[in-house]
């Protein structure tokens, strides 16, 4: 099959497309995965200048997210048939195989099946970042209906599905966007307070939509200054996720006067640790959010494409970091 090869660290020239051995079952609820697009995130392009998460010899398959169709199950699969369609967040770091292949082979339990109204493209686009948001919003946060939640990066990956997923859960959303175009598409997705934070302090901004209270909720995907501002941003008692880990020299005066709650969000975590239950509980989610995929309550943007071997253009587009939506490889 072919694949692309991280071959060392390095800039985008350590990515290249070579013929490797197609993936085997080994597991007894393993499935065969013909990939049909793979989604392309910052952790990738992080691994690719700073190594895996997880030390092991290059050269290594990067991509996390992937949509494909099921070709092989193993002799106890209960859940999915060749035929079936996925999606799934699962590989490319660590020792499991990333999704920037032609195949890939992953524990059943691990993918949910593809919405019926999203095209692969768009399908390989969305766990990663829907897992990210949702856990960030309901699981670190607590959010609740009626709160009042900032999200940064909202025309981002992230940021515009939690936008929706705000939405959904009843709460009202500001949100950080860097251009007028970006302005209109989280207003689409449901923003009540778009904030062009090239020209408007956010701080100032959520303080006055608050009645100078600060929101209930922040969700933080930038850091740096960024997270140590939105620290004022906040309500006393407050909620503040950062999916970024907080700088050494970072000034905590303002989170505990306010006597914040500070939530460390990572996805990943479960498959660094490896761990089952945990995965399985990611595969519900995702489930979860197709079902909202197809009533029509969720959408997710993709703004590119690239070729399966044009990967290294991709990595050089995510690393402007001011894309919106999503990136995607594609593998016909």
């Amino acid at each position: 099959m072919l694949a692309i090869l991280m071959n060392a660290t390095g800039g985008t020239e350590v990515l290249s497309l070579n013929e490797v051995p197609e993936p085997r079952l080994s597991g007894e609820r393993d499935i065969l995965v013909r990939i049909r697009a793979a989604g392309v995130n910052p952790v990738d392009a992080k691994q690719r200048v700073l190594g895996p998460y997880k030390s092991r010899d290059m050269p290594v398959i990067l991509g996390c997210d992937g949509a494909g169709v099921v070709e092989r199950t193993g002799p106890e699969c209960e859940r999915f048939e060749p035929g079936d369609e996925v999606y799934f967040c699962s590989g490319g770091i660590g020792d499991a195989q990333g999704n920037y292949a032609e195949y890939t082979v992953i524990d059943e339990r691990y993918c949910a099946r593809k919405p019926r109204s999203l095209s692969f493209v768009e399908a390989a686009a969305a766990p990663l970042v829907l897992l990210t948001a949702w856990e960030s919003l309901h699981e670190r946060a607590r959010l609740e209906r009626g709160h009042r939640t900032l999200i940064h990066a909202g025309a981002g990956g992230v940021g515009h599905v939690a936008v929706q997923l705000a939405r959904q859960a009843g709460a009202r959303v500001a949100t950080t966007v860097g251009s007028e175009d970006k302005a209109e598409l989280v207003r689409e997705l449901g923003a009540e307070l778009p904030i062009l934070y090239r020209t408007t302090d956010f701080v100032e901004a959520v303080r006055e939509w608050t009645g100078g209270e600060g929101v209930d909720v922040a969700l933080d995907v930038l850091g740096g200054d960024t997270f140590t501002r939105t620290l004022g941003a906040v309500r006393p008692y407050g909620e503040l996720v950062t999916v970024l880990q907080p700088a050494p020299d970072t000034d905590w005066t303002e989170g505990r006067l306010r006597n914040l709650r500070i939530g460390l969000e990572l996805m990943l975590s479960p498959m660094y640790y490896g761990l089952h239950e945990e995965r399985i509980r990611q595969t519900d989610i995702l489930e979860h959010c197709s079902a909202l995929f197809d009533a029509g309550l969720l959408r997710v943007v993709v703004t590119r494409t690239f070729p399966l071997a044009e990967a290294a253009e991709a990595h050089r587009a995510i690393e402007t970091g001011s894309t919106t939506g999503k990136l995607v490889l594609t593998l016909d």
